[in-house]
């Protein structure tokens, strides 16, 4: 059934026509056109679809779009500000911490998320956190020191 679903999507208010079933991931990329969020393996399992909501990480192919109804979504084209790349993105361009990207946006959303919870968050608690995202390029080590490097810039006063 077709319904009306409002929800602010990368801070701007937004409403879409569809049918409250779909699930969130073929939303975003479909009627949005955001390509960040992934198909990967569609049952929740591998972080590819990963976005924000209401800056806590969820698996978008997970979400039907009638449940974020009056909610803020936040995918990884709204972490940046204008031209500057929020500290996570950063970090993870200097650390080469994205061989091949994919699993990159679900990647630094769940560090986002991560750090929310926990700003000073150990290398053993990052990789915990990160833990259900899969990079099959084999990035991790340079995944958990971006993540790390963004902890401290973003303690240190850069932004959340």
């Amino acid at each position: 059934m077709t319904e009306s679903i409002a929800f602010t999507l990368n801070d701007k208010s937004v409403r879409v026509q569809t049918d409250g079933e779909r699930p969130l991931l073929w939303v975003l990329r479909t009627d949005f056109g955001l390509t960040g969020p992934k198909y990967g393996c569609g049952e929740g399992l591998c972080g590819a679809c990963t976005v924000l909501l209401d800056e806590e990480a969820v698996r978008s192919c997970q979400v039907r779009i009638k449940d974020v109804r009056g909610k803020a979504v936040r995918t990884i084209e709204g972490l940046a500000r204008g031209a500057t790349l929020h500290p996570l993105q950063q970090a993870f361009v200097e650390h080469e911490a994205l061989q091949c990207g994919f699993c990159t946006p679900g990647m630094i959303l769940t560090a986002f998320s991560v750090l929310e919870k926990n700003p000073r968050a150990t290398d053993q608690e990052i990789r915990a956190g990160l833990e259900d995202n899969l990079c099959r390029c084999g990035a991790h080590t340079r995944i958990v020191q971006a993540v790390r490097t963004a902890a401290d810039r973003m303690r240190e006063g850069g932004r959340r």
